[in-house]
């Protein structure tokens, strides 16, 4: 899709409600929908988190997402692909500039330069004690992405073609902090799994998507 149509298609999801904990059980794995349901997941004074998911031009002028593939590194999320963003340190002035702050810091976007289209829904993630807010931007990307070498092994952009198509949608079994091969949805992109807290975004996002593209 045409960078500039996508531009102004998206801005019309400003208003539309967020389809929230619906669209995260899609990309859910059963036992954890399971422990949701029976409220059996506490948060224990949990960290704060924001991340950003970024829609941008091609050389091509296509509509992309960017996704990062995180370094490998002792904790629960390494090697994992993920939206840009990080912790709140303090000398951020709320969630929004976390998420501006670490997608610059991480890929070298420039902060004044993204168009914050949405606040998504909100998502905890027991392993790590995270409470993480994203947040929906577009961005003109003028200049190329720098990776921060520390953090981000690589870039994976993904076409908006290929992130509406429901085929990228699979079924990937998965060892996780909490269980043993477990049978848990994912997005397949360019040969990488995407599941977890980040799916479940991106299936926010999507159904967002599919009611203004």
């Amino acid at each position: 899709m045409n960078f500039d149509d996508f531009s102004d298609r998206i801005s019309k999801i400003e208003n539309l409600p967020l389809p929230g904990r619906a669209s995260h059980y899609k990309m859910t794995p059963l036992m954890r929908i399971r422990e949701l349901e029976s409220e059996a997941l506490i948060k224990k004074n949990p960290k704060q988190a924001a991340v950003m998911a970024l829609f941008y031009p091609s050389l091509k002028n296509e509509a992309n997402l960017l996704l990062i593939l995180r370094n490998t590194y002792k904790g629960v999320h390494s090697a994992q692909i993920a939206l840009p963003g990080g912790k709140l340190e303090k000398g951020d002035a709320n969630l929004l500039a976390t998420a501006l702050r670490e997608t610059q810091e991480e890929v070298g976007a420039v902060p004044e330069r993204i168009k914050v289209i949405k606040t998504l829904s909100e998502i905890y993630i027991p392993p790590s004690n995270f409470e993480v807010q994203p947040y929906l931007g577009l961005y003109r990307k003028e200049q190329p992405f720098l990776l921060q070498a520390e953090e981000v092994a690589a870039l994976v952009e993904v076409s908006v073609t290929d992130f509406m198509d429901d085929s990228k949608v699979v079924q990937r079994r998965i060892t996780t902090s909490y269980a043993q091969n477990i049978p848990v949805p994912a997005f397949n992109f360019m040969g990488y799994t995407v599941w977890g807290a980040t799916a479940m975004m991106l299936s926010e996002i999507k159904e967002l998507l599919k009611q203004v593209l």
